[in-house]
């Protein structure tokens, strides 16, 4: 059975930091490309981040290009968004993805096996 566990999230004041985590298993990841996704309430699911395995390829929204980084350990099978300089309207639900191929992709349909998601509170 795939599973797609994140953590790390909570409560941070803007200006802070946070470190989530998507550890995966089940199936063999490093084909596929992993992403970041959030969403906050009231809105759609939206783009954060998302990388390769292979090559640790990298692709951002606009909106937090610079602020995040997303990683990966291919050992651990756990990717990572870094997130710095947190700003309020960073405050979503954060959920872990990963794609049906390995090429990035901020599309969400194609994304196949999704996380429960971690609350990221950013106070102002």
């Amino acid at each position: 059975q795939v599973q797609l566990v994140e953590s790390g999230g909570g409560l941070v004041q803007a200006g802070g930091s946070l470190r989530l985590s998507c550890a995966a298993s089940g199936r063999t990841f490093s084909s596929r490309a992993m992403g970041w996704f959030r969403q906050a309430p009231g809105k759609e699911r939206e783009f954060v981040a998302t990388i390769t395995w292979t090559g640790g390829f990298t692709y951002y929204a606009a909106s937090v290009k610079g602020r995040f980084t997303i990683s990966s350990d291919g050992a651990k099978e756990t990717v990572y968004l870094q997130m710095n300089s947190l700003k309020p309207e960073d405050t979503a639900v954060y959920y872990c993805a990963a794609a049906e191929r390995g090429s990035l992709s901020s599309t969400p349909s194609e994304y196949r096996y999704w996380g429960q998601g971690t609350q990221v509170t950013v106070s102002s």
